[in-house]
């Protein structure tokens, strides 16, 4: 009886999550999407059971079967292992070719993959293997993100067997902003399935598969079980969203693996160099940022060359602490992708550990 309710209980999410939380649970526990306390909240840590939503979720599931892994996955899988990596997410117009190519143009050869997921301003965009195929004729390597909210079951399928073909260096998977969160409240929520299942499916598709955990936000002390449970689907590495700097990104890393977890861990460094793109940055859902950060930057005389200088002190930090590599995080002010797109190329360079 105990687990009938417990499971009529989550049927609440308004993303209908069957692996929650998200990312996208508020400090007091409300939910992003509305004024209500979080589902997931009052559970205990949900156990990977696989795909099949009919199936009991009362036992693991079985190990994830052999697949024969992309040769792009192959090949980031032993990059990953022998040196940190950077990436940097994709911040160019998203239904323009000529705004793809020209970051490409500046970044091609520089960075390790391109983190290409949702827009930060813009939820039409071009479709995630389409766009990695422009990030490919550019010149960069996309580590392409597809999310839930869009895509059913089906479409989400074949835009893995389009990655596949393209090839994408990884796959990130995510469940996604509710569109009432987004620029598109009047598009109606898809949510076939969530973030644990799409990775499951990367997985089988052959793909190297990344992950996201928000470990400063509730329930802080479940996050690490939580992403447990999501590399209990195959997925290997694990994108550390903004919780403060390079202890706490770490400690959590530490965490995880302490519970039995073999994974790799990027974590997320803020690249912010105005008004518009610390705007950008403070809308993404569980941020929190060393004190003073933002603060810092844009008082400063030149808040371009401050968070230049930020960036590369943090990610250098992040990789002094064990980190597997950095994701340079947050986006440009209209127009000005190019001018984003040069200053990411600086960091890299003075990070220097390519």
């Amino acid at each position: 009886m105990a687990e009938v309710v417990e499971r009529a209980d989550l049927a609440r999410c308004p993303k209908h999550m069957e692996y929650g939380p998200c990312g996208g649970v508020r400090a007091d526990g409300a939910c992003e999407v509305g004024d209500f306390r979080c589902v997931f909240l009052d559970v205990p840590t949900v156990r990977w059971a696989g795909v099949d939503r009919a199936a009991a979720h009362s036992e693991p599931a079985s190990a994830v079967p052999p697949v024969r892994s992309t040769s792009e996955a192959v090949r980031m899988r032993a990059l990953l292992a022998s040196r940190p990596v950077v990436v940097a997410d994709l911040s160019a117009r998203p239904l323009s070719r000529e705004a793809i190519q020209s970051v490409g143009r500046v970044l091609g050869g520089r960075l390790d993959a391109v983190l290409a997921g949702d827009s930060p301003r813009d939820r039409v965009q071009y479709p995630p293997a389409y766009r990695a195929l422009l990030l490919r004729e550019a010149g960069l390597v996309p580590w392409t993100g597809l999310n839930c909210r869009d895509r059913n079951r089906v479409a989400l399928e074949g835009e893995l067997a389009a990655l596949a073909d393209v090839p994408a260096g990884a796959v990130h998977c995510v469940t996604g902003d509710h569109p009432r969160s987004g620029g598109r409240p009047d598009a109606a929520p898809v949510f076939d399935l969530d973030g644990v299942e799409l990775a499951a499916l990367a997985v089988t598709a052959g793909h190297l598969v990344s992950v996201a955990e928000s470990p400063a936000v509730p329930p802080e002390d479940r996050r690490p079980a939580r992403l447990v449970e999501k590399f209990a689907t195959g997925a290997e590495v694990c994108f550390v969203n903004h919780c403060g700097g390079a202890g706490p990104a770490r400690r959590f890393a530490d965490r995880t693996r302490d519970l039995g977890a073999v994974a790799r861990f990027l974590a997320c460094v803020p690249v912010v160099l105005d008004h518009s793109s610390a705007r950008l940055l403070s809308s993404f859902p569980s941020l929190v940022l060393p004190d003073g950060f933002l603060d810092a930057i844009l008082s400063a005389p030149d808040p371009r060359r401050a968070g230049i200088d930020a960036a590369v002190r943090m990610s250098v930090e992040m990789v002094e602490a064990g980190l597997d590599g950095v994701d340079l995080s947050g986006g440009s002010t209209d127009g000005e992708d190019v001018a984003y797109a040069e200053a990411l190329a600086e960091i890299v360079e003075r990070v220097g550990i390519r």
